[in-house]
């Protein structure tokens, strides 16, 4: 339910995009400053995140779905662009908290051997909140409002988790200390830390950007409307499903190293090929770029949860949110300087030499599939 609502949640910004710049007045670069300024909220999500270290991980989690859904509300009563912002940061700050937590939780409840299998049910779930949000923007396009309201069930959700959600029993086994960060910058962990935020940093300067701009490319550079806007996105969404599992079942009879290079490689190439400028590059981009992204989620995600210790696993998880964050803003700010001068497409092509170096440092990162997690 929180992967599933988290998703529902972020997704709106993205459909909605156009509709939005267009209430507000907003040009390419105010929209750049804008995804800065939420994205923002990443960084009070790590200190957030390091009491479910401390504290234990299912009613931090509750409450996190609790704080983006009444987040949900105000955004459909925001005023202006900049209030907006303000609000949405607040929602990706209680985001950030819920994804690492439920990522954690998954990892350490999970057998070894299917672990990765595990994490691809989250993104199945996360999948499944996105191709909600849309299927409904078409109906409300351009009423933007609307789909934030209907974000708030997620209060219910949380209510649920609350009442329902056990424990970790692998976290309430271990010596919890007072600063988890501090167990991440020891060695080995500290080394850990350093590549896998490299690579989240370097690959949010072209994801980041991407992800959040590609509907308002596809409206203003190749005049798609709302509803095929909206289809390629459904197809995308459809061959993703599979993609989730097949990459998770891989990750756990291959192993994680690899394979996460390898598919993390091949999704920057295609989503920088999809701002080429080309309708049908566009339709081929989408749909590769996402059928390999969700490859790579269950691979990545069970990968960075046994690559660091149950006391600060949930730490570790909101500190790659907090450098991929640092890498996004990096990329907005680059693709809002650049796009007056060669274009919004070539902009975001150059992006994704990025995110080929990021690819290329998980494999200086060790393989862990089938150890046993660290404590």
């Amino acid at each position: 339910m929180a992967a599933f609502f988290v998703s529902f949640d972020g997704y709106v910004m993205v459909l909605a995009l156009p509709a939005i710049a267009a209430d507000f007045h907003a040009s390419v670069p105010a929209i750049a400053d804008l995804g800065s300024i939420f994205a923002l909220g990443a960084v009070a999500g790590l200190p957030i995140a390091m009491l479910a270290d401390q504290r234990g991980r299912s009613r931090l989690l509750a409450v996190a779905v609790a704080g983006f859904s009444l987040a949900n509300v105000a955004s459909a009563a925001a005023p202006g662009l900049w209030w907006l912002a303000a609000i949405r940061a607040g929602a990706v700050t209680f985001e950030t908290v819920a994804a690492s937590i439920a990522t954690a939780l998954v990892v350490e409840e999970v057998e070894a051997r299917w672990r990765g299998l595990a994490v691809a049910g989250l993104a199945v779930a996360a999948g499944s909140g996105v191709g909600l949000t849309t299927v409904l923007y078409p109906l409300l396009a351009p009423h933007w409002r609307w789909l934030y309201l209907l974000g708030s069930p997620g209060l219910v959700a949380a209510l649920a988790l609350a009442r329902w959600l056990p424990e970790s029993r692998a976290w309430a086994e271990v010596r919890h200390e007072r600063l988890p960060i501090a167990v991440l910058l020891r060695p080995p962990w500290r080394g850990r830390l350093l590549l896998l935020a490299g690579s989240a940093a370097l690959g949010a300067i072209l994801y980041e950007p991407a992800g959040l701009l590609v509907a308002l490319f596809g409206s203003r550079q190749l005049g798609l409307g709302p509803a095929v806007i909206s289809a390629v996105v459904v197809v995308s969404g459809l061959a993703s499903v599979p993609a989730f599992l097949v990459g998770g079942r891989l990750s756990d009879r291959w192993g994680r190293r690899r394979l996460a290079a390898s598919l993390t490689l091949a999704t920057a190439v295609f989503a920088a090929g999809t701002f080429a400028g080309i309708t049908t590059l566009d339709w081929i981009g989408n749909v590769v770029w996402s059928l390999l992204a969700s490859a790579s989620v269950p691979v990545i995600g069970a990968w960075s949860g046994e690559l660091f210790p149950t006391r600060a696993r949930a730490t570790s998880e909101a500190a790659a949110a907090l450098a991929a964050t640092a890498g996004g803003v990096a990329g907005l700010q680059l693709v809002g300087l650049l796009q007056p001068r060669i274009g919004l497409g070539a902009s975001l092509v150059l992006a994704g030499a990025a995110a080929v170096v990021g690819a290329a440092l998980l494999l200086l990162l060790p393989e862990t599939a089938g150890e046993p997690l660290p404590p």
